[in-house]
């Protein structure tokens, strides 16, 4: 054993193990069945789950099946009259008690999920089981406050959610604590890598007087999640883990009505201006992708360097990287744990000699053996290097370079992910303006992976929709309270003559795309009948009419960069044209829905400067903005009732908020939407900013949906419902099944817009 003057020579640390007995006592109850109907069930055909570090077996959990994920809902959907029927004040109350009982069982927590993920105890200490804790008492809050606050909306139901193996408590969590808030009852299913502190929260449950059933936790693998996914009676998926079984998730529930979260993988930038102060942001980088073996969402675990700076700064990261200490997570004196699994290290490394292969230098820590990866930069990366474009969710950093602050962003936005960016610049006036840039869901600034349970968290793009924690992340588990009548289905279309005349001047409609009327690509319309009368003919839109739609729609940037005043300007002067051009709109539309039209048109030119963004209280020292940003492009795929009204129901929310459309308009009558060309033309709208593509609603949904250029879809044709949420997994875009398309109201605004939170320094 060192003396202490060596000690004071070496300013080695010495172990600190914590003690492991409250743990081990707890895994001696095992073998452990599943969590249903407010009791545990007798083990069934178990499987090991393993510590990472030693390679030994924890426990014996239970292999979920068909049938358990039936008993599980079921006793969910008992449960749901009873819950959803308390007053808020009651919910909140059982949610600050399990908050209680967590901070209660703080230690135990502690050292099971070390033992069981392999993370070091400090992080599991310090972030982890505080941040649940945290997650439950904000949310008592919004039990208390969700009748006040989300007035007219009520649950969904029975929640089915699946959690990933890097942060099982506090995924638990995220989860479980607003679906109860909203008076939802739910189904969860653990990692199978990562299932003992979730059966631990199950028992936190029955000290905490929870009812029977509100909270169910099955164990098992990618099977029993598939069952769950699949199951009819759940009325809500929400999904944290990687992309590709995001993508099958969006494929599985497509046209079964349930609402869905998806919080996806990351390849998130981590952005090093020439400004910046380079110690704290080589710390920076410390906990951005080293922090918790970077098995991490939203890791940075790219990190772009201004080329001025980049030789001290990898100089300085490469020192830094010597210094971290991998081994033993119940080592208080650990920095890096073990990877969760044998087959993520194998991944890891194969990763890893995929971006050697591909010319990249590896400069790598130390590890002992077993299942650890040392700490882990690769430098001379390609765009194309596969270290750089693929997930690996492992301690493994690439660093590439950049001259201007517009090449930052190009780099920092190749990728098809959308998750998290950190930015480090002593000019502020430059880091907000990447932030603004940058297609990322969270941005912080001099800072990385800051979270909080009053910040809303999601991606962008392939790194899913929705968003968890704040408001946003409560409105997720709420739906409106409406029923409405089946709106009708459209009717058949052809492109062959009618035998009835068309009375008066024949009138010749055209698509409108990138501001001007165009012809149909294939040169055919079709005839439409109103009550049996030949209206006059339409154009029959094709796939290729929606990508030059799409591609004016790319163009019309401009639209977006303008003030919400400006857009605000623009629908008040659509509004006066409507009311001028009522005598000629009348031809297609009633007097009734063009007087609704032109309502609708100052409306949203009233909402376009008033639909504000917030600052969220969350940790001391930080703003946190929680901003509203457009989509993009959208597609539109509007309704067969009140074809002038209900377009512009759906057109005009979506470019209030900035956005660019591709909108169908009925397919039996869109010659009230197609009219509105000339309307369009003279009301100082960008050319771009809408484009009209009529004919079969079917194919051309189709195209939309599957189209890469198309941020986000509203569909308000159920029979379509199937067809647009399965192609939509292309890209993963949010698609909204709008249910009252003849409605107006903040609903659409917040589907027209996403959120990004930016962590910006404040105060001391």
């Amino acid at each position: 054993m060192p003396t202490i003057t060596e000690i004071l020579d070496t300013m080695e640390y010495g172990p600190a193990l914590e003690n492991d007995t409250i743990a081990r006592d707890w895994l001696a109850r095992g073998p452990f069945g599943h969590f249903i109907g407010g009791s545990f069930t007798a083990p069934g055909a178990v499987f090991d789950s393993v510590n990472p570090a030693r390679d030994e077996v924890l426990a014996q959990v239970t292999q979920g099946s068909a049938q358990d994920v039936d008993a599980a809902v079921a006793a969910a959907r008992d449960a749901f009259p009873a819950w959803s029927a308390l007053s808020g004040h009651s919910r909140a109350r059982h949610l600050y008690a399990i908050a209680r009982q967590i901070q209660k069982r703080e230690r135990l927590f502690t050292v099971l999920e070390s033992l069981d993920n392999g993370k070091p105890i400090r992080e599991a200490r310090d972030i982890d089981v505080p941040l649940a804790v945290r997650h439950f008492y904000h949310h008592a809050g919004w039990a208390e406050l969700v009748a006040e606050e989300f007035a007219g909306q009520g649950p969904h139901g029975v929640c089915g959610q699946i959690i990933p193996w890097n942060f099982p408590l506090l995924m638990l969590a995220w989860k479980i604590a607003p679906a109860l808030a909203a008076g939802n009852t739910v189904l969860l299913k653990p990692a199978e890598y990562t299932p003992l502190t979730a059966l631990l929260f199950a028992e936190i449950c029955i000290e905490a007087g929870l009812p029977a059933g509100v909270v169910n936790i099955v164990t098992g693998d990618g099977t029993t999640g598939a069952a769950l996914v699949a199951h009819d009676g759940v009325d809500k998926i929400a999904f944290t883990g990687s992309t590709n079984v995001g993508r099958e998730i969006r494929r599985i529930t497509a046209g079964s009505g349930k609402a869905l979260t998806l919080e996806l993988g990351g390849k998130s930038p981590f952005i090093v201006f020439a400004d910046a102060d380079l110690e704290a942001a080589v710390e920076g980088v410390v906990d951005a992708i080293w922090f918790n073996q970077g098995e991490v969402c939203c890791a940075g675990s790219r990190i772009l360097v201004a080329e001025a700076v980049a030789e001290r700064f990898t100089t300085r990261l490469r020192a830094r990287m010597e210094t971290l200490r991998v081994g033993e997570p119940l080592d208080k004196s650990t920095d890096i744990g073990a990877i969760v699994h044998a087959r993520q290290l194998a991944r890891i490394r194969d990763l890893v000699a995929q971006g050697q292969a591909a010319g990249g230098v590896l400069h790598q820590g130390s590890a002992p053996e077993g299942c650890f990866f040392p700490p882990a930069l690769m430098v001379d990366v390609a765009p194309a290097n596969p270290c750089v474009s693929e997930e690996i969710f492992g301690p493994v950093a690439v660093v590439m370079t950049f001259r201007t602050p517009d090449e930052a962003v190009d780099l920092a936005n190749n990728t098809r992910y959308g998750l998290a960016a950190s930015i480090w610049s002593e000019n502020l006036t430059l880091a907000m303006d990447i932030a603004a840039r940058v297609k990322a869901g969270v941005v912080w600034v001099n800072a990385t992976n800051l979270f909080d349970a009053n910040a809303p968290f999601g991606g962008m793009r392939e790194s899913g929709f929705g968003r968890e924690g704040a408001r946003a992340g409560m409105a997720a588990y709420l739906r409106p309270m409406r029923s409405g009548a089946t709106p009708p289905a459209p009717g058949p279309i052809g492109p062959l003559p009618k035998t009835a005349p068309v009375s008066g001047l024949d009138r010749t409609h055209k698509l409108y795309i990138g501001g001007g009327q165009k012809r149909a690509d294939n040169g055919q319309s079709y005839s439409v009948l109103v009550d049996g009368a030949l209206q006059g003919h339409a154009p029959l839109g094709s796939r290729k009419d929606i990508r030059n739609a799409v591609e004016a729609a790319q163009k019309a940037t401009g639209w977006t960069a303008m003030s919400g005043h400006q857009r605000a300007q623009v629908l008040y002067f659509l509004g006066e044209n409507l009311a001028a051009r009522s005598a000629s709109l009348c031809a297609f539309a009633s007097e009734e829905e063009i007087d609704a039209s032109i309502a609708r048109a100052f409306y949203y030119a009233a909402w376009a400067d008033k639909f504000d963004s917030s600052v969220h209280d969350t940790q001391s020292a930080h703003i946190t903005l929680a901003k509203y940003e457009p989509y993009g492009v959208m597609g539109l795929i509007c309704g067969e009732e009140a074809p002038l009204s209900g377009f512009l129901s759906l057109v005009l929310p979506a470019i209030a908020m900035g956005n660019r459309v591709v909108a169908t308009p009925s397919q039996s009558a869109p010659l009230a939407a197609l009219e509105l060309a000339q309307v369009f033309a003279c009301s100082d709208i960008p050319a771009g900013v809408i484009n009209i593509v009529s004919g079969p609603v079917g194919d051309l949904a189709q195209t939309l949906a599957a189209h890469d250029d198309v941020a986000a879809l509203w569909s308000a044709q159920p029979a379509l419902a199937g067809l647009v949420e399965t192609e939509s997994a292309g890209n993963l875009k949010p698609v909204w099944q709008v249910s009252g398309p003849l409605g107006q109201g903040r609903e659409f605004l917040l589907a027209a817009t996403q959120i990004k939170t930016i962590w910006v320094p404040y105060g001391a």
